[in-house]
């Protein structure tokens, strides 16, 4: 490790140990190139000290695990790496990644140090580390200074609420990599230490390698080789990870499907959170155990941790929805809750459409921790958002349909209806179409756009039932009959406790070719059409039952033929007719006599 020289850093000696203990949360001095590069160098300094201490005395012991006050020492280790990678601009690493991916960058860039010339302290820009420049003494400095003989170049950034900072520039950041490939197998000018960037990658734990390594280690040869920065034993342990990951999630749901499935919509709306919970699950076990201790490092654990994030985000994007789901059917289903108000179809897409919008905010806000921008994506839809109208236009249609069928309640679920050509019973209102069960039990779907066009006989609307019918009576009836059979029914027709007072008629109505025409005309009391035929049946049982006791019956169509015997021609006639055929007609004045 390079060593910063005394007089490098003032006269008043630099105490890192002290600086951090009273200080922890400061980050390191970049308030110009000289500070920014020596305050990483204390920081790894001391850092690397500690380090190969605590290595050095675990591996000696016969403990298993480290001591908590290993542990203690190594969370401060972990402190100073976070520290030294504040003087490189990683806005390029997405978040997710940018944990690892930074402690590789910092432990490259030492390595990068120790094998390169570097100018004395005094002759980089800028005041020792610990100075903290003033922004009127940051002005006078160069806008940017390379180390000399590399790329890596040190570059004045403003952010807001810092100030202006002195960092390694984001291609100097993306180079480094490349940079230590290049210089790795060179000689260090400083120490006879290992490779500490190379200790990191190539074995398992978190800066230090477990006992159980060196079963690893005494293992094949092959298995500690390299390949695309990682050795063979972390592409194995990788690949199976990943399998045993992807297993546990369907071999759940293969087991869910074979379980019996509950009565209750409540419990299974619980149930449907069992498959996204154990996907998360699944993934942060899987995450822990390949950087914690696979130790999976570069492009290959960006693309993993990317991957993994944008997994569990969508999980609990699905999570979401699935508790919106059974918030929703609690709510209808508990009885404290007053809903008989309200259209239980109403609630659960109103429902629906929150748990939409919260997966769709949990998924858009872990898309941002990969890296991706969606609230440029959002903004950059008003540019193309005409287009967007136009393609979506149907399924507006349909939404705003359904809000139409909603607001005006033209229809409710469980409601007997009649749309045009279609009859059935209502049995979803979805955010796109309606379902209606027809009498021959089948189902029709109609989009809601469509259906709010039609005429629609809503049956189960109706607070009574009509009763009109028409009797027919025998030509044969007396008009004293008639007159009874009138006035008994109508005098039961008013007695009965579900006829409506009003209207109610029963007259003659018609003399009919073959009848005498009677019409009941009357309302039943009920909204229930079990109950109406019921009652139906009844008065129409007592209508025959009057009409027998009358004495009359009911008419059926017939007609009557009357048949006559025909006398032929008078004898004049008959006289004339043979006179002509026989070729002595009468003379006209004895026909005229005659």
């Amino acid at each position: 490790m390079r060593k910063v020289p005394d007089q490098a850093v003032g006269n008043d000696s630099f105490d890192i140990e002290t600086y951090l203990r009273e200080n922890p949360l400061a980050p390191p001095d970049t308030s110009s190139p000289r500070a920014a590069l020596e305050s990483y160098l204390l920081l790894m300094g001391e850092a690397d000290r500690i380090w190969r201490n605590i290595r050095s005395e675990f591996q000696n012991s016969s403990n298993r695990f480290l001591t908590d006050e290993q542990e203690h020492r190594l969370t401060f280790v972990r402190a100073l790496f976070e520290k030294a990678a504040g003087i490189f601009d990683l806005d390029g690493i997405p978040d997710t990644a940018r944990k690892s991916a930074s402690l590789e960058v910092v432990l490259q860039f030492q390595e990068i140090l120790d094998r390169i010339y570097l100018p004395a302290m005094e002759n980089i820009p800028g005041a020792h580390a610990g100075s903290f420049l003033n922004s009127k003494a940051i002005s006078n400095l160069p806008e940017r200074w390379k180390i000399p003989g590399t790329d890596i170049v040190f570059e004045r950034t403003d952010t807001p609420g810092n100030g202006s900072r002195f960092l390694i520039t984001k291609a100097s950041v993306d180079r480094i990599p490349e940079d230590y490939e290049l210089i790795k197998s060179f000689p260090s000018r400083q120490d006879k230490g290992d490779d500490l960037y190379a200790y990191y990658i190539y074995t398992p734990g978190n800066l230090v390698a477990p006992k159980w390594y060196n079963l690893i280690r005494s293992g094949p040869d092959w298995l500690g080789q390299q390949v695309l920065s990682q050795a063979y034993w972390q592409w194995i342990a990788l690949v199976l990870l990943s399998v045993l990951t992807l297993c546990a999630p369907i071999l759940f749901h293969r087991w869910s499907r074979w379980r019996a499935v509950p009565l209750s919509d409540t419990r299974r709306k619980l149930r449907g959170l069992q498959i996204p919970i154990i996907v998360i699950l699944s993934v942060l076990a899987y995450r822990y155990l390949i950087e914690e201790q696979v130790n999976i490092t570069g492009q290959v654990m960006i693309a993993v941790g990317t991957i993994s994030t944008a997994i569990v985000w969508t999980a609990t994007g699905w999570l979401a929805y699935r508790i919106v789901e059974l918030i929703s059917a609690w709510v209808i289903k508990n009885p404290s809750v007053p809903t008989r108000s309200l259209d239980s179809s109403l609630l659960v897409t109103a429902f629906r459409l929150v748990g939409v919008a919260v997966a769709v905010l949990v998924i858009g806000y872990g898309a941002t921790q990969i890296g991706i921008p969606v609230y440029g994506v959002v903004a950059g839809l008003g540019v193309g958002g005409l287009a967007v109208a136009l393609a979506a236009q149907p399924t507006l249609e349909n939404l705003i349909g359904g809000i139409i069928l909603y607001a005006d309640r033209m229809v409710r679920v469980g409601e007997f209806c009649e749309f045009d050509d279609l009859a059935g019973t209502i049995e979803t209102i979805g955010i796109r179409s309606t379902r209606i069960r027809a009498l021959d039990r089948t189902v029709i779907t109609v989009s809601n756009a469509d259906l709010a066009k039609r005429k629609i006989i809503n049956y189960s609307r109706r607070d009574q039932f009509l009763l009109k019918h028409r009797i027919t009576l025998r030509y044969e009836t007396s008009e004293a009959q008639l007159n009874r059979v009138i006035a008994e029914i109508r005098a039961f027709l008013e007695a009965h406790e579900l006829v409506a007072d009003e209207p109610l008629r029963v007259r003659l109505m018609e003399l009919g070719a073959f009848s005498l025409d009677i019409e009941i005309y009357a309302y039943i009391q009920t909204s229930v059409r079990d109950t109406f035929l019921e009652i139906q049946e009844d008065i129409l049982m007592k209508i025959m039952e009057i009409v027998h006791e009358s004495g009359t019956d009911f008419a059926f169509p017939s007609s009557t033929t009357y048949l006559a015997q025909d006398s032929g021609l008078p004898a004049d006639s008959r006289n004339w007719i043979a006179d002509h055929l026989s070729g002595n007609p009468a003379p006209d004045s004895e026909r005229q006599a005659s």
